[in-house]
């Protein structure tokens, strides 16, 4: 079990290697704007899962995965011969569901901006309804002050 420091800069190493493997050695025009967003290693370094992403629809990122899947042998071997490990881990490639997410909550922050302008075009011209001050005052029923009553008649 390798530590979690070493499995991390294995992750950034493999990482950089598939990048720039994908950029530099893979001429296949099926291959989109593919970014390798992250890595992660087993705990063993027996498996890598490398996450990316595609600039595009949904036929681009298709074609893109295919291309990966075709190519992931010889990506395994470029990492084999840089990484300088016993073991070369597999590669597994995922989508990264990074940018729906994001895109997800933009829409969902859009949808709520609306809907307080909405809300606070309608409060602009709202009055309350009955009374402007709904709550009931206490009487004060001072004798002293009692301008109504008469002279008192109590012998």
């Amino acid at each position: 079990m390798a530590d979690p420091a070493r499995a991390r800069k294995i992750a950034d190493r493999i990482k950089v290697i598939v990048a720039e493997y994908l950029e530099h050695r893979v001429k296949d025009e099926r291959l989109g704007f593919v970014t390798i967003t992250d890595t992660r290693v087993t705990g063993d370094l027996q498996h890598a899962s490398v996450f990316y992403t595609v600039f595009g629809d949904d036929e681009a990122r298709r074609a893109t995965a295919d291309v990966l899947e075709a190519y992931r042998g010889r990506i395994r071997s470029a990492v084999g011969k840089q990484i300088g490990i016993r073991l070369t881990p597999s590669l597994e490639f995922i989508a990264d569901a990074l940018p729906e997410g994001a895109a997800h909550l933009e829409d969902l922050v859009s949808r709520t901006r609306a809907r307080d302008a909405e809300l606070a075009r309608a409060a602009a011209g709202a009055r309350h309804a009955g009374e402007p001050d709904p709550y009931k005052k206490p009487v004060d029923h001072d004798e002293d002050t009692d301008e109504d009553a008469g002279p008192s008649t109590d012998a």
